[in-house]
């Protein structure tokens, strides 16, 4: 008790440069996993702008293991709305969740596992409704779900947002999905 005394009295004088030695130690740490994340992904830089022109080349989703099939996608310049369709486990959620997380990882100062010529621009929100989100507690039909996420997402999002939906007429009448979403 009296060196565990001793000691910490000792360090009370100095708390102010202990914690500040922790932040910077902190801050390192987190730069130096940063580029040890990079390099293990074989990432690059992305350009940034601020014009919500968004372009990814040979893109390469960072969370599935083994050979990923690269993307190129590219919308903002001359079209704000770009539809992905095909068949099934063609690679359309894996592109719209590619496409959300090169967003979050570039605002995070990530590098990004693609080529370069990859800009990305700055969204100031990301919302997204990927996956059947059914809610048993709340009662709520696989449609009525994405209905109740879109609602809120329209409440939100504005011409600085990212918007990614997936699967828009699903739970329902494919009529009716799709003047969903044509609407």
């Amino acid at each position: 008790e009296k060196i565990l005394k001793e000691l910490s009295f000792l360090i009370s004088n100095r708390n102010f440069e202990i914690l500040n030695t922790f932040y910077a130690l902190g801050a390192i740490d987190f730069a130096l996993a940063k580029g040890i994340l990079s390099i293990q992904m074989k990432a690059i830089e992305p350009e940034i702008n601020e014009k919500g022109y968004l372009k990814i080349c040979q893109g390469r989703h960072p969370l599935i293991p083994g050979t990923v099939v690269p993307i190129d996608i590219e919308i903002g310049k001359d079209f704000k709305t770009l539809v992905v369709t095909g068949p099934n486990t063609g690679g359309k959620t894996v592109t719209l969740k590619t496409v959300g997380l090169f967003t979050l990882m570039t605002l995070s100062g990530l590098h990004l596992p693609a080529s370069s010529g990859t800009n990305m621009p700055v969204f100031s929100q990301v919302f997204a409704d990927i996956g059947d989100e059914q809610s048993i507690e709340q009662s709520l039909s696989t449609f009525s779900s994405h209905m109740s996420h879109i609602v809120e997402i329209l409440k939100h999002a504005n011409t600085e947002s990212l918007v990614l939906l997936d699967e828009l007429g699903a739970g329902t009448d494919p009529r009716e999905g799709a003047s969903l979403g044509v609407a």
